[in-house]
């Protein structure tokens, strides 16, 4: 059986985590309130697509499809 796949804000809490970067200096390059950040980071908030955007544009973080999963019919 297949180990399933991260969830996307999974993956980019990971990317921030992995980033070597404070959640500071995140907040101050992104504008994204460090607060906030905080939040999200605890599972506590979701983030709209804009401030996804501008996360993943800071971490260089990209994002690939394999297509679609196969269902039954």
């Amino acid at each position: 059986m297949a180990k399933p796949r991260p969830k996307f804000t999974d993956q980019i809490r990971r990317a921030i985590e992995d980033s070597g970067v404070s959640r500071y200096q995140i907040a101050k390059h992104t504008g994204i309130e460090q607060s906030v950040l905080s939040r999200f980071m605890n599972g506590r908030l979701g983030f709209t697509l804009e401030t996804l955007d501008k996360l993943a544009d800071y971490l260089q973080f990209s994002l690939s499809s394999k297509g679609p999963k196969a269902t039954r019919e």
